[in-house]
């Protein structure tokens, strides 16, 4: 009991730290170029997670396979990122968490059609909600969606591509490493999309600095390193609850640190988006408790966020 609550409790570390991301690159990316920044963010987080990479590898073969899975996430996750930063120079940090947390809904959809087997329920009970929450957060009183809003919403579907990706490709591989060929090509498409659209860039500042560090650092390596671990001392419900709260920190550091404040209806939307996601996460784990057969694959969520 005592390993879960610790277990628990540096789960919600990461969340938190997960959160505090929204407003930190909102305000890197209004100075500083989204693709060089995302760059320098995943060359951070590589050299901080080589030593680790480096004892798994010690003694083992190359490997293609590893190779190109890792390289064919990464660029899932470079799409989600992209999307995502590029979105945050348009929109809201508390609604790009709620937007970025569809994904958790989106995964069980894309998960049937690969796998060809309807939704569970709660699947679809959990993107109902869901997109009642988005029309109530993201529509304006002409009924169009703000381009930062849709932006993120792009990458909420390009995360769902990865988490389904890292659900088909992991079991069969060391996560460390296939976690590295993912950091690594994101760094690369970044470094490489940044030379070709935004060179010269502009003087680089203390805060966009801090903010590279903070995120390749701790929201990357350290939220790797800890939920590999963490994971293994708690259980899958206690994990999707936690995961579900990323959210609410986003709007809550937004709300502290650049007094962002949403409107009533807004506020209502997170909360049908917030149902959502935990309808889809934890409604198929009821389901079984309760005697039900429905048995979908549990989907780990890759902690590069």
């Amino acid at each position: 009991m005592r390993r879960q609550m610790w277990a628990d409790l540096a789960l919600l570390a990461v969340v938190t730290v997960w959160g505090m991301t929204f407003v930190m690159v909102k305000e890197a990316v209004t100075s500083f170029p989204v693709f060089a920044f995302l760059a320098a963010r995943f060359s951070v987080a590589a050299v901080a997670l080589l030593p680790i990479a480096w004892r798994e590898a010690l003694g083992c073969r190359f490997d293609r396979r590893l190779l190109w899975q890792g390289a064919l996430m990464g660029v899932a996750l470079f799409a989600g990122y992209g999307l995502q930063t590029m979105g945050l120079r348009y929109t809201t940090p508390a609604k790009a968490g709620f937007i970025t947390g569809i994904s958790v809904v989106l995964v069980p959809l894309g998960s049937a059609w690969f796998l060809r087997r309807p939704p569970s329920h709660a699947a679809t009970v959990g993107v109902f909600l869901a997109t009642v929450g988005l029309a109530l957060l993201s529509l304006n009183e002409d009924l169009a969606v703000g381009l930062g809003d849709l932006l993120v919403l792009g990458c909420a579907v390009s995360f769902a591509v990865q988490i389904i990706l890292t659900a088909a490709f992991a079991p069969g591989q060391p996560a460390v490493r296939l976690a590295m060929v993912q950091i690594a090509t994101v760094a690369l498409l970044s470094g490489v999309t940044s030379l070709l659209w935004e060179f010269p860039l502009p003087a680089i500042n203390g805060q966009v600095i801090f903010a590279v560090v903070f995120t390749g650092v701790l929201a990357t390596s350290f939220a790797f390193a800890t939920q590999t671990v963490a994971q293994r001392f708690t259980s899958p419900t206690h994990t999707a609850l936690i995961f579900s709260l990323e959210p609410v920190f986003a709007a809550a550091f937004s709300y502290l640190l650049i007094g962002e404040r949403l409107t009533g209806r807004a506020l209502l939307g997170c909360a049908f988006i917030l149902f959502g996601m935990l309808t889809a996460e934890l409604g198929d784990l009821a389901w079984r408790s309760i005697g039900g057969k429905y048995q979908p694959a549990r989907r780990r969520r890759e902690p590069i966020s």
